[in-house]
C-alpha cells in the first residue's frame, strides 16, 4: 500500500469511529428530547457512518494497482463512493424536511434540552478533531472521496449549532415552532451540501477537462527541443488522485520513427518530473497535420516563438 493510500484509509477509519460514537449519543439525545433538529442531526450522523464505510471501500478500491481489466487504474471508485454519499444525503434531507413540516403543523415541543445541548457540544468537539485529521490527509493526497466526506462533516458543525439554537429557543426562550423550523433549515442545508458535493464527482465520472489554469501550467512546462515544432489537441481528465494528459506533437516529417520516439521520451521524462501524478501519452504528427474531429484549441508553437 502506498503512503497516500494508507493516509486515505486512516481518514476513512477515523470517520467511521467518530460517526459510530456520535450515533449512540445522538440516538439517546433524540429519544430524550423529542427534538426534530436532534433527530435530523441523528439521521445525518447515521448517514455519515454509512457514507464513511462507502468512503473506506472507495479509497481501498482506488488504491488497487492497475490490472488487466483496469488498465487506467481504479481511481473512479472514489467518485462512485462520493456519489453514493450524495444520494444518502439527499434522501436524509427529504425525509427530515417532511418530518419538520409534520411537527410544525402538530405544534410539538421538545424536552430535556440540557441533554441535547451537551451531546451536541461533544459531537462538535469530536467533529473538529476529525476535520483536522482529514485536512492533513487532503493536503497530502487530494482524495475526492475524503474531500466529499470532509465537506459533509463540515456541515455537521452547522447542524450541531442549529440543534443547540433550536433547543435553547424552544425550551428557554419559549419560541414555539423553533425546533421544526431549525429542522427544516438543516434539511435545506443538507440538500445544498449534496448538490455541491455531486459536482466534482460528476466531473470525474464524465471525464471533464482540467481547469484552464492547470492546463496552461502543463502546456508551459512542455520542453521545446529543436525537433518539436508545436503541440496541439491536448486532452485531460482526472480519476481519483490520478491525472491523465495526452497531446499530439508536430515534428519534421522526415524524422525516423526512432528519432521521433526519442524526442517524445525526453519530453515525457521532463514533464513527469514536474507532474509525477500525471499519466502522459504523446502522439507524433508531421508538421501542420491536424486530425479531424474535436481538436483542443490550445497550441504550443515551435521553439523560439512567443506562446
Amino acid at each position: 500500500m502506498t503512503k497516500n493510500a494508507h493516509l486515505n484509509r486512516s481518514a476513512a477509519l477515523a470517520s467511521i469511529t467518530v460517526a459510530s460514537l456520535l450515533v449512540g449519543l445522538k440516538a439517546w439525545a433524540a429519544w430524550s428530547t423529542g427534538s426534530t433538529a436532534m433527530l435530523g442531526s441523528l439521521a445525518d450522523t447515521v448517514l455519515d457512518l454509512i457514507a464513511s464505510v462507502a468512503t473506506l471501500a472507495g479509497v481501498w478500491i482506488a488504491a488497487q494497482p492497475v490490472d488487466r481489466q483496469h488498465r487506467f487504474g481504479h481511481g473512479k471508485a472514489e467518485a462512485l463512493a462520493a456519489m453514493f454519499q450524495v444520494v444518502l444525503i439527499s434522501f436524509s434531507a427529504l425525509s427530515l424536511a417532511f418530518h419538520a413540516i409534520e411537527q410544525f403543523l402538530a405544534g410539538a415541543r421538545t424536552e430535556a434540552a440540557q441533554e441535547g445541548i451537551g451531546v451536541s457540544i461533544i459531537a462538535m468537539a469530536a467533529t473538529l478533531v476529525l476535520l483536522a485529521w482529514q485536512r492533513h490527509v487532503l493536503r497530502k493526497t487530494g482524495s475526492l472521496a475524503i474531500a466529499t466526506d470532509h465537506v459533509h462533516y463540515q456541515s455537521d458543525l452547522m447542524l450541531n449549532l442549529a440543534v443547540i439554537g433550536a433547543l435553547v429557543l424552544d425550551q428557554y426562550a419559549g419560541v414555539a415552532g423553533a425546533d421544526p423550523v431549525f429542522g427544516l433549515a438543516i434539511a435545506m442545508w443538507l440538500a445544498w451540501g449534496a448538490w455541491k458535493a455531486s459536482q466534482q464527482a460528476m466531473d470525474q465520472l464524465m471525464d471533464k477537462e482540467w481547469p484552464d489554469e492547470k492546463k496552461q501550467r502543463f502546456l508551459d512546462a512542455i520542453p521545446r527541443p529543436p525537433e518539436l515544432r508545436g503541440v496541439h489537441d491536448l486532452r485531460t481528465r482526472t480519476a481519483g488522485n490520478r491525472d491523465f494528459a495526452q497531446f499530439h506533437m508536430w515534428v519534421d516529417g522526415n524524422l525516423t520513427v526512432k528519432q521521433a520516439h526519442k524526442v517524445m521520451d525526453e519530453i515525457e521524462a521532463k514533464l513527469t518530473a514536474q507532474f509525477p501524478d500525471v499519466e502522459i501519452l504523446i502522439h507524433p504528427d508531421p508538421v501542420g497535420h491536424v486530425d479531424k474531429g474535436l481538436a483542443a484549441p490550445n497550441v504550443l508553437p515551435r521553439a523560439g516563438k512567443k506562446v
